[in-house]
């Protein structure tokens, strides 16, 4: 009685780790509820014996199983010597515990079951009974249970021990954490730039430890509890199941990894046969691009062309290793797969947009890096042609980003592109009164041109007269500069702008701009003695102040 007890009490302890058996027991009887089957099953000592399927000889499988149950119980109880083993009748088997008939295996019973014959579920009935019938032994032996009880508290022991040796290792290695960090934090550096930030990353280590002291522990806590429930014949059934279910799971990640390693050999050998090929076209493209081999592929076009012969093969290559893939054949992948898709068809069309107005900016040559162009309200020297932005230099230094689809849905204006050699074109309108010769007006302009630093003499600045309006002729002075920088067009433009102004103060005519309406009674001019009013300064005084500070 006292062993009995004994067996009672670590039974109970034991009911968390069976819990799990319940519900996989729940889950089988309600398949096979679904399914309209009615089936039992045979369990002695907290052991499966027997799964009755079919209704032999009037007995349904219930009172098949409470028959066989009553009539082992009884053997058990005995003190005969009983032996177990299955003998055939007609088309069944039956299983015979020493003198007692215990129950019968029939052919309906191991429908839907995987066994090969009835022979071997018969024979798989009577092994499981011979164990119990051990087992019953074993829980009456007195010895046997100071043995289990004595491994079990030897296991506790160890267990304590270890899980306290975790917990002090996990201590330490927290202790002499940040200064392993820091120093090789130090060590690992990139120029004069470390390439991690100890302070960031303590606390992701620090939980990735947590985390492995956790699983660690876990581990510890299963294989104890898998022990102690094995040492003892009623719960050595739950112990069996906990070892068998963790064997089960580690050979299914095992078998899952050993299968995925063909997949994931044929998809590296997809990987480096794209690199091959891709780096072989990069190298195919070069020479290409050479002068008077194709008109479309030269030293501007080269690199986008580049980039998009890779992605189309590292798209083809994604395409062709994705079946080989872990779990690409999983649902789950599946339907991340759309939703990759689905976002990036929903998200990505402003993108598309951007990249193909890039590539018809490229491959039409309409910007090129270094030109001086006007887009819409915006002018500057161009500095980068992207795949998705134009970004262009203002005369004041302001660095705007455009957009490539408004380059393309807008006027665009080269300054650039048909001068000879480097440079830009530079203009300005000036509107004159009719009552000026229209001559003199061009002969001030090209004179104020060639005051000004930065235009060429060669193409000759030119003049032409673009409307005649109501009150005014307006006139266009066109010429090349150098260099194509932008703040010195700018600076240009302003000193081109002063010269106009001092020539035709120097020849007494009036710029009417922006509207003329009526004559006034004063010419509006300056005088070339107050050209220099304060509080502006001529070039010799400033020359002069200079030597005066020095």
């Amino acid at each position: 009685m006292r062993s009995r007890a004994l067996v009672w009490m670590v039974a109970g302890f034991a009911l968390l780790g069976s819990a799990w058996l319940w519900a996989a027991d729940s889950v089988a009887n309600g398949d096979a509820a679904e399914q309209g089957v009615a089936i039992a099953e045979l369990k002695v000592a907290n052991r499966s014996i027997m799964v009755f399927r079919a209704t032999l000889a009037g007995e349904t499988p219930e009172l098949r199983a409470r028959r066989a149950k009553a009539v082992i119980s009884e053997a058990l109880d005995g003190t005969e010597e009983l032996e177990v083993h299955a003998q055939p009748i007609q088309d069944s088997y039956m299983v015979l515990l020493g003198s007692h008939r215990a129950f019968f295996v029939s052919p309906k019973d191991v429908d839907g079951v995987e066994y090969a014959t009835l022979q071997q579920a018969a024979d798989g009935a009577a092994g499981k009974l011979r164990q119990v019938v051990a087992e019953t032994q074993e829980a009456r032996s007195l010895r046997f249970i100071l043995v289990a009880a004595a491994a079990v508290a030897a296991a506790t022991a160890l267990y304590a021990a270890l899980l306290w040796g975790v917990f002090y290792l996990r201590r330490k290695v927290l202790e002499r954490l940040p200064l392993v960090m820091q120093r090789h934090a130090r060590a690992l550096k990139v120029g004069q730039t470390e390439v991690f930030d100890a302070r960031n990353l303590y606390p992701l280590i620090n939980r990735l430890l947590w985390l492995l002291h956790w699983v660690v522990v876990l581990l510890l806590s299963y294989e104890w509890l898998s022990f102690v429930l094995s040492r003892f014949p009623y719960t050595r059934p739950w112990g069996e199941s906990l070892n068998s279910y963790l064997v089960d799971v580690a050979g299914y990640l095992v078998a899952g990894i050993v299968g995925a390693i063909p997949g994931l050999g044929v998809a590296v050998a997809i990987f480096f046969i794209a690199r091959g090929v891709s780096s072989f076209s990069r190298r195919i493209l070069k020479r290409m691009a050479m002068p008077g081999t194709l008109s479309w592929l030269n030293h501007e076009t080269l690199q986008p062309t580049t980039r998009l012969t890779s992605l189309a093969i590292w798209l083809f290559a994604l395409a062709m290793a994705y079946p080989y893939l872990p779990g690409a054949g999983t649902d789950a992948f599946k339907g991340l797969s759309v939703l990759i898709g689905l976002m990036i068809s929903l998200g990505a069309s402003s993108v598309v947009g951007q990249a193909a107005a890039g590539l018809i900016l490229t491959y039409t040559h309409t910007l090129r890096p270094g030109e001086f162009v006007r887009i819409g309200e915006y002018e500057g020297t161009v500095t980068e042609l992207g795949m998705f932005t134009t970004r262009i230099r203002t005369g004041l230094g302001e660095m705007l980003t455009i957009p490539n689809s408004m380059i393309t849905g807008t006027v665009t204006k080269n300054y650039s592109r048909t001068v000879k050699g480097p440079g830009y074109v530079v203009d300005t309108t000036v509107t004159i009164g009719y009552d000026t010769p229209w001559r003199q007006v061009e002969a001030m302009l090209l004179e104020a041109a060639r005051r000004t630093p930065g235009v060429l003499v060669d193409p000759a600045p030119q003049v032409f007269q673009t409307a005649l309006s109501d009150y005014y002729p307006e006139y266009r002075l066109v010429a090349q500069a150098i260099p194509s920088q932008p703040r010195p067009r700018a600076v240009l433009l302003s000193m081109l702008h002063a010269n106009i102004q001092d020539v035709f103060n120097e020849y007494g005519v009036q710029i009417m701009s922006p509207h003329y309406v009526f004559d006034p009674q004063h010419e509006k001019s300056v005088p070339k003695e107050q050209w220099y009013a304060a509080p502006a300064v001529q070039p010799a005084e400033v020359g002069e102040q200079r030597r005066d500070d020095s």
